[in-house]
């Protein structure tokens, strides 16, 4: 399953002005987070061992890891069982509230969600959301 791809957010409202990579940078977000979060499928773990370490490190940013070690496509390879059931309802463009929560954190002031940087001070504004998301996910599921 293809929870997102940086294809799709080309052409039609995505900005002139700004670079084909502006459009990875809210997924890049999330799935950095996942990674992080010990929610990595076996894709990352066995073919790409130097993927999480290169986040930990912050040796790159989340929406260029993106679009570098998963080809700006999510899907449900990348996340191990708890991380896709976590995904399916919270990621979900149309019934998730991630873009919500993205948009709320940092997305406030600019004209579009896409003119929010790809920097590590901004994942690190949006992290603790989504820790606490996932938090009450898992306790619902208790």
């Amino acid at each position: 399953m293809k929870y997102d791809d940086t294809s799709w957010h080309s052409g039609g409202k995505f900005p002139e002005d700004l670079p084909p990579e502006a459009g990875a940078t809210h997924t890049g977000m999330f799935v950095a987070w996942a990674l992080l979060s010990g929610l990595a499928g076996d894709v990352h773990i066995e073919d790409f061992p130097e993927s999480i370490p290169m986040l930990r490190d912050r040796t790159v940013t989340p929406g260029a890891f993106f679009l570098s070690s998963c080809d700006g496509k999510f899907t449900d390879e990348d996340l191990n069982d708890e991380g896709n059931a976590f995904t399916a309802s919270y990621f979900d463009f149309e019934t998730g509230k991630y873009l919500c929560d993205y948009g709320d954190m940092l997305g406030r002031q600019l004209p579009e969600l896409y003119y929010v940087a790809d920097t590590w001070d901004n994942f690190d504004l949006l992290k603790p959301i989504i820790d606490q998301r996932y938090a009450n996910w898992k306790a619902a599921k208790d």
